[in-house]
């Protein structure tokens, strides 16, 4: 049977922007190839038939690399805790190909861990196994939270020892692909700046739109209004980080989609319970990444990409798009908590006090995060419609406004019909996940892989949710 991955139209858009992009590289080879997830949902994405693909049909494409484009490292710098770092670049991946989705909409295959590159530095150009566990969970159970996320395609162990200083060593090795809709970074902007080539900026950004933007191609000014369709793209995306309770980490400008998709899930983490100081990354010192942090951070990221798009367009009509910034996030946070709390919509003098009544709750009662989302989901029933003191009256939920909090969601409750609560319990077990993976459920389920080899929890867990 021929390899139905080498039967895609593959489209060259990378490609054909030229080599001042990035650098054709050549892909590690591995002692072994072991497949160890498979993304069957996106196979439909682009237009193939799960049944028609096998298990070395993976392995040749994506373990050995039997591709027909050239593997492309792509060039670009970055902030990283806020210092400007000239010497990065795709160190351990490359784009592996790009093509269509059904809905039209170009992918990128890009892979992490395949290897040494121009930008490899000192490193190895691989990915821990565990690595890649790690950064299939955090796509996946994104994606149920409806978060715009990129997502792992296939995971596949390469049979190498590595060492790290963060990980018990030596440890396993692993090649991941990264199905996303774009790998251009902020930083590959900022690269050019630094380079002082407006030149290669509009030729970048004219190739942004045209791919990613395309409904602007034809209006007045694109430029102004891709930057910001960005800004309300990327305060989106942190408001549904946010209501999820995700910290990505490492929010260096360097890991800012130019699409505004989240994805590179390093030391991500999800919070326990309520709290804006949590921090990821345990290297991350001064706490600025951390949980709260994070829409002033993505601001700061939009603010920083302004120096390289201000050499092709002018600079106040940058400062014009993000100047909406707060206001699209305060939209977008109460939208997604709603949501959570069961409502596709209620009007504002219910949703705003609910949502902060709700925060409020959570952050001086401590009870779990995600347990009481759950919780709302689990245990909701009719009667909390006719009497307040039903709702969650089995949670023990300390704190002083938790009867005020409960008489506003009874207020939301019967804001609508007794026949629209089938459809609040619909929103709230579809925007509720009975599992989401916090440290400690992470390592229950790496624990058996690496002491036997047993995947059976990271089955079940993808599965449950």
């Amino acid at each position: 049977m021929s390899n139905p991955f080498f039967n895609l139209e593959y489209e060259p858009a990378m490609e054909n922007l030229g080599e001042d992009y990035y650098d054709i590289v050549i892909p590690a080879e591995f002692p072994e190839h072991i497949l160890r997830f498979t993304n069957q949902s996106l196979l439909k994405k682009i237009g193939i038939d799960p049944d028609l693909v096998e298990e070395n049909h993976w392995l040749e494409a994506f373990g050995k690399f039997q591709g027909l484009c050239p593997p492309l490292a792509l060039r670009y710098h970055g902030y990283q805790f806020g210092q400007y770092n000239p010497f990065l670049g795709d160190g351990r991946g490359f784009l592996y190909g790009q093509v269509r989705g059904v809905d039209g909409r170009l992918y990128d295959f890009g892979t992490k861990g395949s290897g040494r590159t121009p930008y490899s530095r000192t490193a190895d150009g691989r990915l821990t196994l565990k690595g890649g566990v790690r950064e299939v969970i955090a796509g996946e159970i994104l994606h149920r939270l409806g978060v715009n996320t990129s997502r792992c395609f296939c995971l596949i162990e390469t049979g190498e020892s590595l060492w790290r200083g963060d990980e018990p060593s030596p440890t396993r090795s692993s090649v991941m692909v990264r199905f996303s809709h774009s790998h251009i970074r902020f930083g590959s902007f900022e690269r050019l700046h630094y380079l002082q080539r407006p030149d290669l900026i509009r030729n970048l950004l004219d190739h942004v739109i045209y791919y990613y933007y395309p409904h602007l191609c034809a209006q007045d000014n694109p430029y102004q209004k891709f930057y910001g369709e960005l800004v309300e793209r990327v305060a989106k995306l942190v408001a549904q980080w946010m209501s999820a309770g995700f910290c990505h980490g490492v929010l260096n400008t360097d890991n800012m989609s130019i699409t505004g998709e989240s994805f590179d899930y390093g030391p991500y983490a999800f919070i326990s319970t309520y709290d804006p100081k949590f921090i990821a990354a345990y290297f991350d010192y001064g706490g600025r990444y951390s949980y709260g942090n994070q829409p002033v951070i993505c601001r700061l990221n939009l603010e920083k990409l302004q120096a390289p798009l201000s050499l092709v367009m002018p600079f106040p009509e940058l400062e014009e798009e993000l100047a909406n910034f707060d206001d699209f996030y305060n939209f977008y946070y109460q939208q997604c908590m709603l949501k959570r709390l069961g409502f596709i919509d209620l009007p504002e003098d219910l949703s705003s006090p609910l949502v902060r009544e709700t925060v409020n709750l959570l952050r001086e009662s401590q009870y779990g995060y995600h347990d009481f989302f759950a919780g709302l989901s689990s245990d909701f029933n009719n009667g909390w419609y006719e009497d307040v003191d039903l709702i969650l009256e089995n949670r023990t939920i300390i704190a002083s406004n938790f009867q005020d909090w409960k008489i506003l969601y009874h207020r939301a409750l019967n804001y609508f019909t007794r026949d629209d609560l089938v459809s609040i319990k619909n929103v709230l077990e579809f925007c509720n996940p009975r599992n989401v993976p916090v440290r400690s459920v992470i390592e229950e389920i790496w624990k058996p892989i690496n002491d036997e080899d047993n995947w059976q929890l990271f089955d079940d867990f993808l599965v449950s949710i």
